[in-house]
């Protein structure tokens, strides 16, 4: 293809992507059903060329970034508090329904081989990270919901890529190993996990000596690449190593940048990110003609093929639910003999954990990445795309009726805190009510104490000072505010009492910009 053409074909990509992002919110719906939708229509104009998406380009363009996206703005301490929880999901689910699914294949094509059938599982075993940021961005979740599917979304993409490496590598030498899958899968993810640490740390140190804006931002754009590549040349996890390095960088973002920079780059990455997860679904669905060239047509892939995709897609469903709702179960036995380390989160959480595991670019990259003289080939290509068109299309606009359906209730543990400019509003009503009524700088702290502890915003407020004016504001600090770990510690929505009142006479500006002192 002329290289000219090919730049008036992304040209026109992004301009479909923006029509139908609109038409989508005008009309209700997801933008990555819009999206998937209009790229499969796309892809039969007549005149426009069958687009051929490479898998290893498409992973290691899209692929990084935004699983830096997801790392960088997740909250740590509930990611820590629910890392059994995310681990069993992102290792336990993945291998549990690829056996299902593999055994299930295997029931409804004897003749296909044992490694056609895992390669299959493991093709559509991992829920996407893309897919997964898609839909949660539409719908209000519990926090443990919220934080058990960001998770898995960073990290069950390394137990699929593990286990269909060696199911692609049986398949060809006709020789599998157990032992050697799970040492391998801990030989990469223990690496993958050090390159991470090597090269956050190192883009610590980096970003602290450039002093200009432009190259900071710039750096830090390239950082999800860099872990990534230099973990697959190393031949670890890139996965896992672009995660630790983002959960590195998120923790660090704080003291390495400043508020300008900040902001500038918070703008410009995150225009980024939605460029390439729009482009990412109209991808996908720029690819179904090649597919159903493949297979055959239409009408051959339907009446071949459209019962055992049937099946196979709801034993993939099936599967996920089966381990959700018996871990759920694990959890309320283990309650009853006295261990309470961990809550279950009930059917409905369990319901909607289960229905939000759709299929994205990863399932569709590694299908089109399987071998030409593979056995089975053609048939994992067109079940792995129909699988994520299923997900997508159903799971995808459903999830929102399904949650509501749930009627899912957070507990107090699990409930975010104050907002940042929440804690700090009240602590500037704190100070002022020092200042104005004298009262004492005990009982100013005892105040703003209570307000970090404090999930309301208003009764926060009216029990420092019912009546205070919110455009009183302090010029300047007069509380050591090092909010960076600490509310990157508690997330997003959360923030904690760093140190008491220094001094009881500041100066203070009201909305119309005149100054006042006082002791």
């Amino acid at each position: 293809m002329d290289p000219t053409h090919l730049f008036e074909l992304v040209i026109g990509m992004f301009v479909a992507i923006i029509a139908l992002h609109y038409a989508a919110h005008r009309l209700g719906l997801p933008p990555s059903v819009a999206l998937l939708a209009g790229g499969a229509l796309l892809a039969f104009v007549p005149g426009l060329p069958t687009i051929e998406v490479d898998p290893a380009l498409v992973l290691v363009i899209f692929l990084p970034p935004l699983l830096m996206d997801g790392a960088w703005f997740i909250a740590l301490g509930p990611l820590r508090r629910h890392m059994i929880g995310i681990a069993s999901l992102a290792i336990g689910a993945v291998f549990f329904t690829c056996a299902v699914v593999a055994v299930v294949t295997h029931l409804l094509f004897p003749s296909l081989p044992w490694a056609a059938c895992a390669a299959l599982g493991a093709i559509v075993s991992p829920p996407d990270a893309v897919s997964a940021r898609a839909v949660l961005q539409r719908v209000k979740l519990p926090r443990r919901l919220q934080i058990l599917l960001e998770g898995e979304s960073l990290f069950n993409d390394a137990s699929g890529l593990v286990l269909f490496r060696f199911a692609i590598a049986a398949g060809v030498t006709g020789v599998f190993s157990t032992v050697d899958a799970m040492g391998s899968f801990f030989v990469l993810a223990v690496g993958g996990a050090l390159v991470g640490i090597a090269i956050g740390m190192a883009w610590v140190l980096l970003v602290r000596r450039l002093g200009d804006e432009y190259l900071i931002i710039a750096a830090t754009a390239l950082l999800s690449w860099v872990s990534y590549l230099l973990g697959e040349f190393i031949h670890v996890s890139g996965v896992i190593a672009t995660v630790t390095t983002g959960l590195i960088a998120g923790w660090h973002q704080h003291t390495a940048f400043s508020a300008a920079t900040r902001m500038r780059g918070t703008s410009f990455w995150t225009v980024l990110v939605f460029l390439m997860e729009a482009a990412v679904f109209i991808l996908i669905g720029l690819s179904l003609r090649g597919v159903v060239e493949r297979g055959g047509g239409f009408s051959v892939v339907i009446a071949d093929l459209g019962w055992p995709i049937l099946v196979i897609l709801l034993a993939l469903t099936v599967a996920r639910f089966a381990w959700v709702f018996g871990s759920d179960l694990a959890i309320r036995l283990c309650n009853m003999l006295g261990i309470k380390r961990y809550t279950p989160i009930g059917a409905g959480g369990a319901t909607v954990l289960s229905w939000a595991g759709v299929r994205g670019v990863v399932t569709l990259a590694l299908a089109l990445s399987v071998p030409e003289s593979f056995p089975g080939r053609d048939f994992i290509l067109v079940t792995s795309f129909a699988i994520i068109l299923g997900t997508v299309l159903l799971q995808g606009t459903t999830l929102g009726r399904v949650i509501a359906w749930a009627r899912l209730s957070e507990p107090e543990s699990d409930k975010a805190r104050l907002t940042m400019s929440q804690a700090e509003a009240a602590m500037a009503q704190a100070q002022f009510v020092t200042c104005k009524t004298g009262l004492t700088i005990a009982k100013a702290n005892s105040s703003i104490r209570n307000c970090w502890t404090n999930i309301n915003e208003e009764p926060c407020r009216s029990s420092i000072m019912p009546n205070a004016p919110s455009t009183i504001r302090p010029c300047s600090t007069p509380i050591s505010t090092s909010f960076s770990r600490r509310s990157r510690r508690d997330g997003v929505n959360s923030s904690g009492f760093t140190a008491p009142v220094r001094s009881t006479t500041r100066r203070y500006t009201s909305w119309n910009g005149t100054s006042t002192s006082r002791s």
